[in-house]
């Protein structure tokens, strides 16, 4: 069965890359650990800023790592374990997680800290220079 999709238009060429982008988006839908997303407007000539806040109680920064592949921003966590514990309850969570987020063209993380359990990272979308290419007409 072939697959139609709204970007198999022929007046959307090359527009693929984000049905894909898409697609990755959908997939991401573990819960945890859980998140906040905040926005921060321009002002004083900066551009547009976002902060992703993730809870990850019980993780070091060592239990950490953050990377960005393919314009997808990955968290992942694992905690490792130092000696085995006999616990009588265990309701904080230590499961391996990887949380991602689709980043759109020209999005950059700019920072990442760690404080009180919140892992927060900064992200600001570079406006690009508008680009405007002139192309020759050869007569035959």
């Amino acid at each position: 069965m072939t697959r139609v999709s709204l970007f198999s238009s022929p007046l959307l060429l090359g527009f693929d890359q984000l049905e894909r982008l898409l697609d990755q988006a959908s997939k991401a839908g573990d819960s945890f650990p859980p998140y906040n997303i905040e926005r921060f407007s321009k002002a004083d000539g900066k551009p547009e800023a976002w902060r992703i806040t993730l809870a990850v109680a019980g993780f070091s920064k060592r239990d950490l790592e953050v990377f960005v592949a393919d314009r997808q921003l990955m968290v992942k966590g694992r905690i490792g374990e130092d000696s085995p514990r006999d616990y009588l309850h265990r309701g904080i969570a230590g499961r391996a997680f990887s949380r991602s987020f689709v980043l759109a063209e020209g999005m950059e993380v700019t920072a990442a800290a760690m404080q009180n359990g919140l892992l927060s990272l900064d992200l600001v979308r570079l406006e690009p220079e508008p680009l405007v290419t002139h192309i020759e007409i050869e007569e035959k």
